[in-house]
């Protein structure tokens, strides 16, 4: 488990707190990754397949391509970010021509862009990984899958229940490793401003596909600060684990101000 706090110049805190775990798989093909240089952060989950540990691969491509080309040119701007998914799909491809093992290798990949100065955010994503912005203590908005269930959705032939636990959940419409970048799906959101009390969730669908979103709300409801909402994401997960759990992988992130900072400081020191 990862835990991280990045202090913007207005006195605005962001805590990234994230964990990936295997689940009863034989390998663990979901990666995660951060940036930051004090004004730009950005957070990525990918999740792997393919067969033979070549996901594992595709995704660890994805992240090294998205974060290296984000540190090289860092912005909110959805141009940007469009060009930086295009860009791994193109290295995953790349890797594909190596045959073997990597020949049909592919990964979902969710990125949350966030400029501190300016107090916004954007996200971008292929396939099925998700984010979800929380606001007020509820569900504001999320990302939309690349799925053929979300097209049955989408059609008014599911609910979204449903949908989650349909057999063919996991049957992507996209993702990273097509070969024709026409039929590539990138979905980039416009700027959101961020408000204190945010929260912001990325993960891989063994997080969502396990519990719905409802579980995740109630999750966040009941959790103090992020590290304990990942662990209790965490608990439920394991405690609804099937014998072929996938990979579940997720990044928290909270946005608050300097002084409950400061009041848990004031605390500590007097207990």
């Amino acid at each position: 488990m990862l835990r991280i706090r990045i202090r913007d110049k207005t006195r605005m805190e962001v805590e990234i707190v994230s964990f990936t775990c295997q689940g009863n798989r034989n390998c663990n093909e979901d990666v995660l990754g951060q940036w930051n240089d004090g004004r730009f952060v950005a957070c990525l989950v990918a999740d792997g397949a393919g067969g033979h540990g070549g996901g594992g691969v595709a995704a660890a491509i994805a992240r090294s391509s998205v974060l290296g080309g984000f540190a090289t040119s860092p912005g909110l701007d959805a141009d940007n970010l469009r060009r930086l998914l295009k860009q791994a799909n193109l290295d995953v491809v790349a890797r594909q021509a190596e045959g073997g093992r990597l020949v049909a290798m592919h990964s979902t990949i969710v990125l949350a862009a966030l400029d501190l100065y300016e107090n916004e955010f954007a996200w971008a994503h292929v396939g099925d990984s998700r984010a979800y912005l929380f606001r007020g203590g509820a569900l504001a908005r999320r990302t939309t899958d690349h799925s053929v269930v979300q097209q049955m959705v989408n059609g008014g032939l599911l609910d979204e229940e449903t949908a989650r636990l349909h057999p063919q959940h996991s049957v992507l419409m996209s993702a990273l490793g097509l070969r024709n970048e026409h039929e590539l799906n990138i979905t980039v959101s416009e700027c959101v401003s961020l408000q204190e009390g945010d929260a912001l969730l990325l993960c891989s669908d063994g997080v969502w596909g396990s519990l719905g979103d409802a579980c995740l709300l109630q999750t966040l409801q009941s959790s103090n600060n992020p590290k304990q909402w990942i662990e209790q994401i965490d608990a439920q997960v394991r405690a609804c684990t099937k014998s072929d759990q996938d990979n579940y992988t997720a990044i928290a992130l909270w946005v608050r101000p300097e002084h409950m900072k400061e009041q848990e400081e004031v605390t500590r020191l007097q207990s």
